[in-house]
């Protein structure tokens, strides 16, 4: 990242997606494979445990960071319809929205949403299968944060905010048992190989 640079990222979704676990990790894979870089994670949830709207976030800085909460994100990976009518057009212009083309299907930002609606997102869009890939490729929709985590990684490979090889080793260290951590990671890999399959607006 470049000097006094900012890089903000949202994962949305609903409660027992595993958004707030996605974004931790993120910021343990900053805070402890990265040099040079400041990190803080927040979230935030609805009144149900399980099944309420979630949203976590998480600002990347290369200068200490004087305000944590997410202002306009540079990406966003939105899992849920809710969390998709609500928070796609805080994205910031010429960011990056990553949609689940499960349970997405009204889209913000390429016309399905509504003509007025599709004017004000300025954003590269993305509707990919994230919840499909967890369900029918690993572990199953638990793994669902995993496949989203990936397509962070394609991001910061890309943008050059961080390295993804920083976010396997933060997931394959947050899981003691091994054969759970590699699920996780093969989870990580494809949806990371799903975005690098993607035609780039």
């Amino acid at each position: 990242m470049a000097d006094n640079e900012r890089f903000e990222i949202r994962i949305a979704g609903s409660g027992g997606q595993g958004v707030i676990l996605a974004t931790e990790l993120i910021g343990q894979a900053i805070a402890l494979y990265e040099e040079g870089l400041y990190v803080v994670q927040t979230q935030a949830y609805g009144p149900e445990a399980r099944g309420g709207k979630s949203k976590a976030e998480v600002v990347i800085s290369s200068s200490p960071i004087d305000y944590p909460k997410v202002m306009a994100p540079n990406l966003q990976v939105i899992l849920t319809q809710a969390a998709a009518d609500e928070f796609a057009r805080d994205t910031t212009p010429g960011g990056r929205i990553v949609y689940d083309d499960f349970f997405v299907i009204d889209i913000p930002g390429l016309g399905t949403g509504g003509e007025e609606f599709q004017r004000r997102i300025d954003a590269r869009i993305y509707t990919l299968p994230i919840v499909r890939t967890a369900r029918d490729k690993t572990g199953g929709e638990i793994v669902t944060n995993m496949v989203a985590l990936g397509c962070v990684g394609r991001v910061f490979d890309l943008e050059k905010v961080s390295s993804s090889d920083s976010l396997r080793k933060a997931i394959a260290a947050h899981f003691p048992d091994k054969k759970i951590a590699a699920m996780n990671v093969e989870a990580f890999d494809m949806g990371y190989e799903i975005f690098k399959q993607t035609r780039l607006p």
